[in-house]
């Protein structure tokens, strides 16, 4: 089976984004969210980067 990068249903607290980041690299989606908030804080960018992942990766099937 191809592993595929998705936002998941299953899971998920605003789009999906970080619980499938989650599922796809096989770690804890609470540590992908923590990652986007520290980058939102210091470097302005994880918000950005959220909002473009959220438009940009397909929802699963």
């Amino acid at each position: 089976m191809e592993k595929r990068l998705t936002r998941v249903e299953n899971g998920k607290m605003i789009c999906g984004v970080c619980a499938g980041i989650g599922k796809y690299f096989n770690i804890d989606p609470t540590l992908v969210r923590l990652g986007f908030v520290v980058l939102a804080c210091f470097a302005g960018g994880g918000f950005l980067a959220y909002i473009a992942a959220a438009i940009i990766i397909p929802k699963e099937q």
